[in-house]
C-alpha cells in the first residue's frame, strides 16, 4: 500500500528539452506565474486551518471547555506532527509531483480543521489536531521544492520574499475573517469556516500547479536563465538520496536550524497567545486584540518582501547581514509591545515593527538561508531539516507557554486573572538567542 501511495506521488520522469526556444519561453512564463500564485495564495489561505486556535483559546476557556495547559496540549499536538512531517515529507517532496502533493495537503488540512469544531473532548481535539499538523507540514517544503524548480538564483530571494508573504496572508486572513466568524457564530464556527475554505483552495491549487520543469521537456531554470552562482561551491553529481543525506554533514545547516527553532518559539508565542494577551493584560476586546495582529500581518507582507529585495540588491544575495538588520527591528517591537504604554498607537507601532522583523526572518532562517548553502536538488529535504527543528521549537513553546500562564492564573469570583511576566521573557530570550546563532552565519559559503 505504501508503495502504491508514494507511486501516486512521485514526479514524472524527465523527458528531452524540446527545441523550440519560442515555446520554452513561453511555457516558462506562463507556468512560473502559475506556480506563484498556486504556493502563494494557496499556502497562505491554507495557514487559516492552522491558526484558528488561537483565535478560539478565550472562548474556550471562557466557557470552560479547555483549561490553558489543555489548549496547550492540543496546540503542541500539531506542531509535533507538523516538525516531524516536514521531516519527512521534506525528503519526499524532492521526490514528488507537486500538484499532486499540495493538493492533497490543503484538502486533508481542511477536512481536520471542520472535524475540530465537533469536537469538545482533549484528546480527540489534540488527535485530530496533529492530524491537522501532519497534513499541514506538505506545504512549505512543497512549496520550496516548486519554486526551486522554477526559479534560479539571482531571483530566488524576491521570489523567497513573494513567496514568504502567504504566512502573513493567512495570519492576516485568520485574525479578520476568524475572529468575525468567532463573534457572530461562536468557536466552533471558528473551525468549520477555515476548513471550507481549505477545501475550496485545494480545488484551485490543482488546476494551477504543475511537476517538475523537466517532466514538461523543459531545461533546468538555471540553464534557461544562465544564472549560476559565481565562485559558489559546486554539488557533486550524486543520487538524490545521498544529496539529501550530505545536507547532515553541514555544519550551518545545523546552527540554522537552532537559530530557526528559537525565532519560531517567539513567532508562534505571539500567533498563539498574543490575542489572549491583549484581551486580559491590556483590556481589550476580541476583535481590537485581533485586529492589532492583523496590522502586524500587513507589516509583515511587506517585509518578507524587502527582506528578499535587501539581501538580494543591498547585500548582493548575502543573507547575514539583512538577518541582523531584521532582528533588531522585531526584537525592537516585541520590547514596545510588553513593555510600553498601554496606548492603541503604541501598541500599533509596536506590532508594525514586529511583523516587518518576524517576517523577514521567517523568510530567511525558516528556509531561504538553508536552501542557498545546500544543493538546490534537495529543497525539500533542508526544508525538512529545518522545519523539524522549527516547529519543536513552536510545539515547546506551546507547552511551555500553556503551563506557565495557568501557574501564574488567579481565580477571583467568576474571573480569572493571568500573569504573562515570566513567560514573556522566555520569549524574548528566544529572539535574542536566535539573532545570536544567526549571526554566527556572517562568512558562510553558497552552493548551487
Amino acid at each position: 500500500m505504501a508503495r502504491g501511495i508514494f507511486s501516486f506521488f512521485a514526479t514524472g520522469p524527465d523527458i528531452p528539452v524540446m527545441a523550440d526556444q519560442s515555446v520554452i519561453d513561453r511555457l516558462y512564463r506562463q507556468n512560473r506565474l502559475r506556480i506563484m500564485l498556486a504556493i502563494t495564495g494557496g499556502y497562505g489561505l491554507i495557514y487559516m486551518c492552522r491558526l484558528a486556535l488561537g483565535i478560539v483559546k478565550k472562548p474556550l476557556l471562557d466557557q470552560g471547555v479547555f483549561t490553558p495547559s489543555e489548549l496547550g496540549l492540543i496546540g503542541s499536538a500539531l506542531f509535533w506532527t507538523y516538525a516531524l512531517g516536514k521531516l519527512t515529507n521534506g525528503f519526499f517532496a524532492d521526490h514528488a509531483n507537486m500538484k499532486k502533493f499540495l493538493t492533497a495537503s490543503f484538502l486533508l488540512s481542511g477536512v481536520c480543521c471542520i472535524f475540530m469544531g465537533f469536537s469538545n473532548v482533549v484528546w480527540i481535539a489534540a488527535f485530530v489536531w496533529g492530524l491537522n499538523g501532519w497534513f499541514q507540514s506538505f506545504g512549505a517544503p512543497g512549496g520550496v521544492v516548486a519554486m526551486t524548480s522554477w526559479f534560479s538564483n539571482n531571483e530566488r530571494g524576491r521570489m523567497y520574499g513573494i513567496w514568504s508573504t502567504a504566512h502573513s496572508i493567512g495570519e492576516g486572513a485568520t485574525f479578520l475573517a476568524v475572529s468575525a466568524v468567532v463573534v457572530w457564530w461562536g468557536w466552533r464556527a471558528g473551525f468549520w469556516m477555515p476548513g471550507v475554505v481549505g477545501v475550496l483552495v485545494a480545488i484551485v491549487t490543482y488546476l494551477l500547479m504543475r511537476d517538475r520543469p523537466g517532466t514538461m521537456g523543459l531545461p533546468k531554470v538555471a540553464d534557461w536563465r544562465n544564472d549560476h552562482y559565481t565562485g559558489a561551491v559546486k554539488a557533486e553529481p550524486a543520487s538524490v538520496l545521498r544529496q539529501q543525506l550530505a545536507i547532515l554533514k553541514l555544519p550551518a545547516i545545523w546552527i540554522l536550524a537552532l537559530s530557526s527553532a528559537l525565532i519560531y518559539i517567539t513567532r508562534y508565542a505571539i500567533n498563539s497567545w498574543g490575542v489572549l494577551y491583549l484581551q486580559e493584560e491590556r483590556g481589550l476586546d476580541l476583535q481590537t486584540a485581533a485586529g492589532l495582529l492583523f496590522a502586524s500581518t500587513l507589516a509583515g507582507i511587506v517585509g518578507a518582501i524587502a527582506y528578499g529585495f535587501i539581501s538580494d540588491k543591498v547585500f548582493a544575495t548575502r543573507r547575514p547581514p539583512a538577518n541582523l538588520l531584521f532582528a533588531v527591528l522585531e526584537l525592537a517591537g516585541l520590547l514596545l509591545f510588553f513593555f510600553g504604554p498601554n496606548n492603541l498607537w503604541v501598541l500599533t507601532a509596536a506590532m508594525l515593527m514586529f511583523g516587518l522583523g518576524m517576517t523577514g526572518l521567517v523568510t530567511s532562517l525558516g528556509g531561504l538561508f538553508a536552501v542557498d548553502v545546500a544543493p538546490k536538488r534537495v529543497a525539500g529535504a533542508t526544508m525538512g531539516v529545518i522545519g523539524v527543528f522549527s516547529y519543536i521549537g513552536a510545539a515547546i513553546q506551546e507547552n511551555v507557554s500553556g503551563h506557565l500562564i495557568e501557574a501564574g492564573m488567579t481565580t477571583v469570583g467568576d474571573d480569572k486573572i493571568y500573569d504573562f511576566g515570566p513567560v514573556i521573557w522566555v520569549w524574548i530570550g528566544a529572539s535574542v538567542l536566535s539573532m545570536i546563532l544567526a549571526a554566527s552565519l556572517w562568512r558562510t559559503r553558497l552552493r548551487d
